[in-house]
């Protein structure tokens, strides 16, 4: 059983950084596609980043610049990296995993994922 487990996120003030990591087990990820999500109360959640097993990597729109996804598939670890936070990045942040066979357009669909990690809270005061 393929398990996803996010690292605790945290609160910071605008400007800031966080490292979210997610440790994946039960498989190893280096075929998998794997993303980050967010989510905030009455909102559908939305992509953020993905790397496919190639590493290709993309981002949404209001992140490029400054988040950055990376993978280690000896340690089965994803990572998020999040520099110059704002307010608007206050959410529940997800990690997932999924069969890294669709079109890449489609990386940041949260549909095509198998697999999820429980969230952590992002909190970003101004």
């Amino acid at each position: 059983q393929v398990r996803l487990m996010e690292s605790e996120g945290g609160s910071v003030q605008a400007g800031g950084s966080l490292r979210l990591s997610c440790t994946v087990s039960g498989y190893t990820i280096s075929g998998f596609l794997m993303g980050w999500f967010r989510q905030v109360p009455g909102k559908e959640r939305e992509g953020v980043a993905s790397i496919d097993s190639d590493g290709s990597t993309r981002y949404a729109d209001s992140v490029k610049g400054r988040f950055t996804i990376s993978r280690d598939n000896a340690k089965n670890t994803l990572y998020l990296q999040m520099n110059s936070l704002k307010p608007e990045d206050t959410a529940m942040y997800y990690c997932a995993a999924g069969d890294d066979k669709y079109f890449s357009d489609r990386h940041l669909y949260p549909g095509i994922y198998a697999w999820w990690g429980q969230g952590t809270q992002v909190t970003v005061s101004s």
